[in-house]
């Protein structure tokens, strides 16, 4: 089961005179990456290396490092511990002793790796996303049961004849939904995939 970080995470270690940290966070889009990096990469650092992934994509900077020796090492740690929707930040401040190439490769992954380990995780349910409408009463009782399952509300759209929800549950869950939102509501709230 894939993870992602419950929040941002940091490590830091001094590997001969060359000082590292490390950053991490949970990430919902490409964009919250890159936005991370900017807001946590140190101009005066010697190197500010990074690698995210997000479900099929994903990208890694060696930042003027010899080519392979720090972004895919650090995307590499962040697929060996299965995680997902992370993004990881290595800063780097030489210290004037030549690490090598296989040196640079253990030092970006190994602290991403130390970064990660010691992390909080939060497992990665796979939601089917839904549509119902309900009634203005209705909205509270039926958060509250979408939250009871371990779903989330996407979004909710006021009408004038009550609210357009779009919710997201784990598979094995839409049964026990559909029957507890027929019971609240005397079979009125139906719930119906995106695609029906």
């Amino acid at each position: 089961m894939p993870f992602t970080l419950v929040g941002p995470c940091e490590f830091r270690e001094e590997i001969r005179k060359s000082r590292f940290i490390t950053l991490a966070a949970p990430i919902a889009s490409p964009a919250d990456a890159q936005a991370f990096i900017e807001q946590h990469s140190i101009a005066d650092a010697t190197h500010n290396c990074w690698a995210w992934k997000l479900a099929d994509q994903y990208r890694s900077n060696d930042d003027g490092e010899p080519g392979g020796t720090a972004g895919r090492p650090i995307l590499a740690a962040i697929e060996a511990q299965d995680f997902d929707q992370v993004v990881v930040l290595v800063i780097r401040w030489y210290g004037g002793i030549q690490l090598g190439t296989g040196g640079l490769a253990r030092a970006y992954g190994g602290g991403a790796n130390k970064c990660l380990q010691q992390a909080e995780r939060l497992p990665l349910i796979n939601r089917l996303s839904l549509n119902l409408g309900c009634s203005f009463a209705e909205l509270p009782l039926v958060k509250l049961r979408v939250a009871e399952l371990n779903g989330l509300v996407q979004s909710e759209d006021f009408t004038a004849n009550g609210v357009e929800l779009s919710i997201a549950v784990g598979p094995e869950q839409v049964e026990t939904l559909r029957r507890m939102l027929a019971d609240l509501s005397r079979g009125r709230i139906v719930l119906s995939q995106d695609n029906e």
